[in-house]
């Protein structure tokens, strides 16, 4: 069996079970849990079997996370980078008065993208139609 093949059939299994459990989200979430508590305990016990100490993980670790990227976003978040980029206040700091008038902005945002998505709704009818 090739790769492709395995990557393939994993690919297949993953779009029915996702698709599946994405109607019972408490369900879901233990089970993706639990794969995650047994993924880092395998890695846990598999640096252990090798004898890789404190000081050799520290460093093995923080070098593959700044190699592919993940050291800044896994330990700060997206969110909050693209948040201090933007120059966005924290919630805590943002006024009611702020926040009132982007849940304002939210709800127009809202009812312009219902109309819109009516309008194509019955352009698409038309189309039918004709």
């Amino acid at each position: 069996m090739t790769i492709r093949k395995i990557v393939k059939f994993f690919d297949k299994v993953e779009d029915k079970v996702r698709g599946k459990l994405s109607h019972y989200p408490i369900l879901y979430g233990v089970f993706g849990g639990v794969g995650v508590v047994l993924f880092w305990r395998g890695v846990w016990h598999t640096a252990d079997e090798v004898n890789l100490g404190s000081l050799a993980s520290l460093i093995a670790g923080s070098l593959i996370l700044l190699v592919t990227g993940v050291f800044v976003s896994a330990f700060i978040g997206n969110r909050l980078i693209i948040s201090g980029l933007v120059g966005e206040k924290k919630l805590e700091e943002k006024e009611e008065e702020e926040i009132e008038t982007e849940e304002t902005q939210l709800k127009n945002l809202q009812n312009t993208l219902n109309r819109v998505e009516k309008k194509i709704e019955n352009l698409e009818n038309e189309i039918e139609k004709k």
